[in-house]
């Protein structure tokens, strides 16, 4: 029966559904509203498809991200690498299933006008009454994205259990009050409020600012109070000089780069929600183009400008493949918050602008003795500024009245006497940078204060995939082969010594335990030995008394 209906159209459906005995214009109105509610099912059901799909795009991104990771780190942190990646997934799930998505969206969704302003949401907590599910997945893709951008900032030294904890506290209460202020209707910066800020509110299309600037000041934080990886700076004449940590797979880099790039189409087209709205298929479709053209503008300026100083410092330019790639994410990290609306050409300018920003970060970071083994920090946070702030320069006003029809505020090119928009982008920026810094500095402070942040000097030595993985030693092709495999063998004599230790430690305990437990047991001898002369006792002086009461003579 289901069958038969489904190859049926619409018409026959709803002329089989009509009651008997209307009129002609009861039928008529009768018709159209069985038509009109197939129609809204159909959208419903499309506008579902394309939010999952979408989600899945993002979420596959996790992938590039391993992959970069991967190709990033020396084999001998290779698994441990892996596994933070995927327990970045876990607790993203975990934390914005349970409080992550109330905080962030409680019982609101895209599309409204909000009436109030908070800083937060109390509602869907665990996802109680929630009947949006395609979206609270897309929603999670974006809030383990965000997650999964620290991980290069901590990699290769770093404690499992601190990976887990600050995935989850960042999904489930920092992330989600960010999300809120901006992309809520009720957030108090967002441009879907009732009252905008500034009457136009922070536009942040698709995150350069919520997304990548949360999950950039997180890895800033983390590397600053972590440290760097055991020899990786020395300093000479007061300056720091980088020494080079390979990763041990550039295929695994543009691999993951590649993953990335795609992934990043369901990013930004995605964030339009509904694609059956009227001109939300123009912004998906601007979307993709802009996209593609940034990441191109920023390979190619990263390329060209490390060459070109390659040039002037050794007389030779070297094209470096690393930097193609880095200036690649760069580009689409800066894109993000105004992919939708701005021109192509903007997109460009952006890019080439963004590969600039991701050289001179990364420069920067090695003269302040920061370690960030995939300069996260320069792509993420800097060029997630400069996204936010490349919307207050060059968003359109056409683009930007097909999301706010009564906007009258635009990019500061075209609207050079209104600098209403770029004051809201760089008040976000500053709200997103301060939010962070007061949550997640305290947070990793106390993290490095138990010593449950960092890996202890010699596991980091010899390797995590070693020390927390049990994996064997890997052959590789250094110099260094000698003296690694003496950290070894002093690294497994520390684990035998601490076995050692902890089976004395556990045969101690067991003894004591079992004297403690002889112990009571002989007092409850004792005891029931002393109960039972008391009751003896008190026999005998009840026996006494009836004799004495009994006796003639008394």
């Amino acid at each position: 029966m289901l069958e038969s209906q489904q190859q049926q159209s619409t018409f026959d459906v709803c002329m089989q559904s009509l009651p008997a005995n209307l009129t002609v214009d009861e039928q008529q109105n009768e018709m159209l509203r069985c038509i009109s509610n197939s129609v809204d099912e159909t959208k419903s059901g499309v506008n579902a498809f394309y939010l999952i799909y979408a989600a899945s795009l993002v979420f596959y991104m996790q992938a590039g991200f391993a992959m970069v990771c991967a190709g990033s780190v020396r084999v001998k942190n290779l698994q441990n690498t892996m596994l933070k990646n995927l327990l970045d997934a876990c607790g993203a799930a975990l934390g914005f299933y349970t409080v992550g998505y109330a905080f962030a969206w409680g019982s609101s969704y895209p599309g409204q006008v909000g009436t109030t302003t908070t800083f937060f949401d109390l509602s869907n907590f665990f996802l109680t009454n929630l009947e949006r599910k395609a979206f609270w997945l897309f929603q999670f893709s974006f809030a383990a994205t965000s997650a999964t951008i620290v991980a290069g900032a901590l990699a290769e030294r770093s404690q499992m259990l601190a990976y887990l904890l600050y995935s989850t506290a960042l999904t489930a209460f920092v992330y989600p009050i960010v999300c809120h202020s901006i992309w809520s209707p009720t957030g108090f910066l967002s441009s879907f409020s009732a009252n905008p800020f500034l009457g136009i509110g922070v536009i942040d299309y698709a995150g350069s600012l919520v997304v990548h600037v949360t999950g950039g000041q997180t890895a800033l934080i983390a590397a600053i109070i972590l440290g760097a990886r055991k020899g990786r700076f020395r300093e000479i004449d007061g300056k720091n000089v980088a020494e080079n940590f390979p990763g041990h797979s550039i295929a695994l880099k543009t691999l993951g780069v590649l993953i990335l790039w795609f992934g990043w189409y369901g990013f930004n087209s995605g964030s339009v929600y509904y694609i059956t709205i009227s001109n939300n298929a123009i912004l998906a479709q601007n979307a993709v183009v802009n996209t593609t053209l940034a990441a191109a503008g920023g390979c190619v300026s990263a390329l060209l400008a490390k060459a070109w100083l390659s040039e002037r410092q050794i007389g030779e330019a070297t094209f470096s493949l690393t930097d193609a790639l880095w200036g690649c994410l760069s580009g689409l990290v800066s894109v993000t918050g105004g992919c939708a609306i701005i021109e192509s050409w903007a997109s460009i300018v952006i890019g080439l602008v963004s590969g600039l920003l991701y050289l001179w970060g990364a420069t920067l970071l090695v003269k302040l003795g920061i370690d960030d083994a995939v300069d996260a920090i320069p792509i993420h946070l800097l060029n997630g500024v400069w996204g936010a702030l490349s919307v207050g320069f060059f968003a359109v006003p056409d683009y930007l009245r097909l999301i706010h029809p009564e906007a009258t505020a635009a990019g500061w090119f075209y609207t050079v006497t209104d600098g209403s928009l770029l004051a809201c982008q760089c008040i976000g920026i500053l709200f997103v940078i301060g939010w962070v810094t007061v949550l997640m500095l305290p947070f990793f402070c106390l993290l490095h204060y138990l010593g449950w942040l960092r890996a202890d000097s010699l596991d980091e030595i010899v390797g995590l995939d070693i020390s927390y993985h049990g994996a064997q030693m890997l052959e590789t092709i250094t110099d260094e082969n000698s003296s690694h495999e003496q950290h070894v063998e002093e690294h497994r004599e520390r684990r035998r010594e601490q076995r050692e230790q902890r089976r004395k430690s556990n045969l101690r305990r067991r003894v004591f335990l079992l004297d403690l437990s002889n112990s009571l047991t002989r007092g409850q001898s004792r005891q029931q030995q002393l109960q039972q002369q008391q009751q003896q006792q008190f026999g005998s002086e009840n026996t006494t008394s009836e004799m004495q009461e009994t006796s003639p003579g008394v």
